[in-house]
This record gives C-alpha cells, structure tokens and sequence, in this order.
C-alpha cells in the first residue's frame, strides 16, 4: 500500500535549498540581462554598449532579482526564493 502523503525529500526545505533557489534566480538574471544587452547593442543596433556596460546593467539587473529573493522570505516560504506563498 503506497501512502497518499507526498515524500519527505519533495517536501522538505531547508536554508541550503533557499540559498540554491536564491544563487539561480541571480545568475540567471545575470545571464539574460546580458545577453538582451548584448543582442540589443550588437545586431539589433538599437544603442551601443561596451562589456563593462552590458555587464554593468545585467549586474543592476541580478543585484535586483538578488533583493527580491531577500525580501520574498518575509512575503512567501522562508526556504523559498519566491515570493508567492507556498512555493
């Protein structure tokens, strides 16, 4: 006979598992920031940007995604990056 609960290991979250949660959201952003930049400043040609610009402004991005996290844990789950409750 199975158990309808759901396991442990799906369930359970710790600070590790908020801080893992928390370092993907950032680098993430980081990574699609700069990538839009790039795109938007290279064959797009829509404004110019150097590097140290491109990763300037996906930094400000991350560094806002990396505040968001923080402040999730007061809205949502405490282990959880997210801000909606019960994620």
């Amino acid at each position: 006979m199975t158990s309808p609960l759901p396991s442990p290991s799906g369930v359970l979250r710790t600070a590790r598992t908020y801080l893992m949660d928390l370092a993907e959201r950032v680098v993430a952003t980081f990574v699609v920031s700069a990538a839009g930049v790039a795109i938007a400043a290279g064959p797009a040609g829509l404004f110019s940007a150097s590097m140290w610009e491109t990763a300037g402004a996906a930094g400000l991005a991350a560094a806002g995604s990396l505040l968001k996290g923080v402040l999730a844990k007061a809205v949502g789950d405490r282990n959880s990056a997210s801000a909606a409750p019960g994620v």
